[in-house]
């Protein structure tokens, strides 16, 4: 009986100390996002206070969501690890079952680099200089990229100087294919190439192959993917109809020893887990240019 007693209560301090502990991740965020928020940001930096903003509130829905699934299952079971799993398992699961952001943003990207560099080749072919075709297409950027380009046009009608100008577009974009495009403008800017318009079209051309590339890419991840949700779906089912219709045979795991055990067991399939989200996600993509390389210096002259 006192055992009992001493499990029980081992119990509900677990599940308070993961009350509270969710509780005041949720107030920290929101005390960050408050002081954050002032003084409020203007013209691209809005935008990407925007993102933000929404990428912190999706970060607490998760939080909330990991807390609250293991309130429930810490409730049901009586067990703090079990507690422990569930959440960690909850905030595993939108890399493991949900859309591969990051690859939609780099796919998205390279068209809009694609899309802005036969702007520049447009313009330029109306005999107009690189500086006035980048603060004329500035405005017309794709969604992607138009924060960054800009920001470009905001320091050149600063005074600052093209080419350490686009080395800092560069270090912001991140992408071996704006790497290739800011490449030749820099050159431009600084040696004054000629039928630059024509290289640009060629540069436009190999951006929409690397998309077209990316995506035959993707069509063999997406079949890799699918069976990862099946393999976390089939997993998790298994594990949620053993605790709703046969709790006997999970008793062993009520005594201490047996939560020691359920530990380790957990952390090998969070670490499955873990490693499927891994193989199944984009990475960031090589640079083969270090443009970017004397971005500091470029912006102190």
């Amino acid at each position: 009986m006192v055992v009992a007693v001493m499990t029980d209560s081992a119990v509900v301090a677990g599940v308070l100390g993961l009350g509270t502990a969710g509780g005041l991740l949720l107030i920290g965020t929101a005390w960050r996002g408050r002081t954050r928020a002032i003084p409020p940001p203007r013209g691209p930096a809005l935008m990407s206070a925007v993102r933000g903003r929404i990428g912190s509130r999706r970060a607490v829905l998760q939080a909330a969501a990991s807390a609250g699934a293991g309130l429930v299952v810490g409730v049901v079971t009586g067990w703090v690890v079990g507690a422990l799993l569930a959440a960690t398992t909850v905030w595993l699961l939108p890399r493991l079952i949900g859309p591969d952001r990051v690859h939609a943003q780099q796919l998205a990207r390279i068209e809009a680099i694609a899309a802005w560099t036969e702007m520049l080749r447009d313009v330029l072919s109306a005999a107009a200089g690189l500086e006035q075709a980048i603060l004329g297409t500035a405005p017309l950027a794709p969604a992607a990229i138009r924060d960054q380009i800009t920001g470009l046009a905001s320091r050149l009608e600063s005074g600052q100087r093209l080419a350490p100008s686009l080395r800092r577009l560069a270090g912001q974009l991140a992408d071996p294919t704006a790497d290739l495009v800011l490449a030749v403008l820099v050159l431009a800017a600084e040696h004054h190439a000629r039928q630059l318009a024509d290289l640009l079209g060629s540069l436009a051309a190999t951006a929409r192959e690397q998309a077209a590339m990316r995506m035959r890419v993707e069509t063999g991840r997406a079949r890799t993917r699918t069976t990862v949700r099946v393999i976390v779906a089939t997993t998790l089912a298994f594990a949620a109809g053993v605790v709703a219709f046969n709790r006997a045979y999970l008793e062993a795991y009520d005594s201490a020893a047996g939560q020691v055990v359920l530990l380790l067991v957990g952390a090998v399939f969070v670490a499955g887990f873990a490693w499927l989200a891994h193989i199944t996600g984009s990475g960031a993509p090589a640079r083969s240019l270090a443009l970017d390389t004397d971005t500091e210096q470029g912006a102190q002259l």
